[in-house]
């Protein structure tokens, strides 16, 4: 596939064996963008062949952590407006066609938030604080950067007014229970340096208890009861219930590399 300069934005995407996802994600980008950069970190599988077969621009480099290769990914586009898509998240045909509209008039923002659907075990998760999941995707380049010290949640900001905009991300992350549990205890792993870097929990006995037990409840209730994730089914139940115990986990671990350190 061959793509022309008619609109003046790239498609920045980062990834390491991620052939499943891009399966799905690369046909959702309309042919009208400019180029789709793909930072690929030594995959293994069909990534960079596939990526390459849709007119993908790919960049080798050693992951150096989400948030640094996310703003390499940013850098490496040539066009003056940028989307920033993650490998799992495909475009819904409204978002292409308003994106197309706003790019062709004269967008009123430097940066746009974009909704995001997710999906869980195949179910659309509508309640529970999980959609609208609102992102900043869209941005005039330069104008938002991702924080690299805020692992492994690093997602760009930006520092002036945004718009928002109302056709869907697709993020169909976890089809299998197998996946979102390795999932959670990878990102749990990840986020100890964060928490630490808050200062230590769990010295006392109380601050422990709060940490790894009354934090993960509060969670769960606060999204499956207050923010009705309940109305998203046996799905709904189980996505909270492992979300909050991700919780747990990534304060036991802060708590065990703490101990550890004294």
């Amino acid at each position: 596939m061959s793509r022309g300069v008619r609109t003046g934005l790239s498609v920045a995407i980062v990834a390491k064996d991620e052939e499943a996802n891009l399966r799905r994600v690369l046909p959702s980008i309309p042919g009208w963008v400019d180029e789709i950069v793909l930072v690929d970190s030594g995959s293994t599988d069909g990534t960079v062949a596939l990526a390459e077969s849709f007119g993908a621009r790919v960049v080798q480099r050693q992951w150096p952590g989400y948030g640094a290769q996310v703003n390499f990914a940013l850098r490496a586009c040539s066009s003056p407006w940028v989307f920033s898509l993650d490998a799992d998240e495909a475009w819904s045909p409204e978002l292409g066609r308003e994106i197309e509209q706003l790019l062709r008039g004269t967008p009123a923002y430097a940066a746009y938030f974009v909704p995001r659907r997710n999906f869980f075990l195949g179910r659309a998760m509508r309640h529970g604080g999980l959609y609208p999941d609102r992102k900043l995707r869209l941005f005039r380049k330069g104008a938002a950067w991702a924080r690299e010290d805020t692992e492994p949640h690093a997602t760009p900001k930006c520092s002036g007014p945004a718009g928002f905009l109302h056709g869907d991300l697709l993020h169909d992350a976890y089809p299998t229970l197998a996946l979102y549990l390795e999932h959670m205890n990878r990102y749990s792993s990840l986020s100890v340096p964060l928490v630490l870097g808050r200062g230590p929990r769990g010295r006392s006995l109380p601050g422990f208890l709060q940490a790894v037990l009354l934090n993960p409840l509060a969670t769960f209730a606060y999204n499956y009861g207050l923010r009705l994730g309940f109305l998203d089914g046996r799905e709904g139940l189980l996505q909270h219930l492992y979300h909050s115990c991700y919780v747990s986990w990534k304060y036991a671990k802060a708590w065990e590399r703490d101990r550890g350190a004294r």
